[in-house]
């Protein structure tokens, strides 16, 4: 029995995450930390473009003073969740030449994808946090549980769509192009320009049926003391997640074997 355990690999599991989050580091972000710009180049830019568009209209934003503050704590839940969910969601298609290897599962594939993601997405968020305050003297006082349960909510959330998203793009490759389309309107809808909270009755109730905009308010009200965010709720968000996780991976699990077929 104990000759029978000479040679058998220990652990596997994150030994294969570490060399895909390599991977994934060297293919996504290419071998020098330059490539590392492009991560911050996209929320940069947001932030820019609306901090010169929404100066012209108004003096102040929703909340504070500083415009490119206000965007930041929109965009960057934001970009969290969809990116979360853009990764994973293709997880599979990006790494399916490893996977026929008996020691690389799809689970492998996911798992990294989204511990780089979260990795990348923090950082980035700190960094450009640090640099408005120290540019604008903005003062803050921070909430930091309350933002980390805005992130959480956002990262849960991508993994949650990411999953479904998994199997429909591996099975069908035009869902890709067809959800990359269906979910643009996000960013206008989830109060990333705007708040929720001052909305005629309706119009809000039916905008707090869009997951997304919750983790962008839970956020917010870490960031602005004076926000209080009354109507997040973090069971809502979590609920959607659980259901939408639960299905990917039944659906992941049942069919990978097909999805990997497909590509052979």
């Amino acid at each position: 029995m104990r000759g029978a355990s000479i040679g058998k690999p220990r652990f596997v599991f994150p030994r294969a995450v570490m060399a895909l989050v390599i991977r994934e580091m060297s293919t996504t972000y290419g071998r020098s930390p330059g490539g590392y710009i492009w991560a911050l180049a996209e929320p940069v830019g947001g932030i820019i473009l609306m901090t010169a568009i929404f100066g012209l209209i108004a003096r102040n934003p929703p909340l504070g003073t500083n415009f490119p503050l206000y965007f930041a704590s929109g965009i960057l839940p934001f970009m969290m969740y969809q990116t979360s969910a853009n990764k994973v969601g293709t997880a599979i298609r990006y790494s399916k030449q490893l996977l026929a290897y008996p020691s690389v599962t799809y689970i492998d594939a996911i798992v990294a994808r989204l511990v780089l993601t979260i990795l990348t997405e923090l950082t980035v968020a700190l960094i450009l946090l640090f640099v408005i305050v120290l540019a604008y003297g903005v003062h803050l006082n921070v909430n930091y549980t309350d933002c980390l349960r805005g992130v959480a909510m956002a990262l849960c959330l991508g993994v949650g769509v990411g999953l479904v998203n998994c199997y429909l793009m591996s099975m069908f490759a035009i869902w890709q192009f067809i959800w990359s389309v269906a979910n643009r309107p996000l960013f206008i809808i989830s109060g990333v320009f705007f708040l929720l909270d001052p909305l005629p009755e309706k119009i809000r109730t039916l905008a707090l049926y869009n997951p997304v905009a919750h983790p962008i308010m839970m956020v917010r009200r870490g960031l602005y003391d004076t926000y209080d965010a009354v109507y997040v709720s973090e069971i809502y968000v979590y609920m959607v997640s659980l259901v939408l996780g639960a299905i990917g991976m039944l659906l992941l699990h049942r069919y990978h074997r097909v999805i990997m077929d497909e590509g052979a």
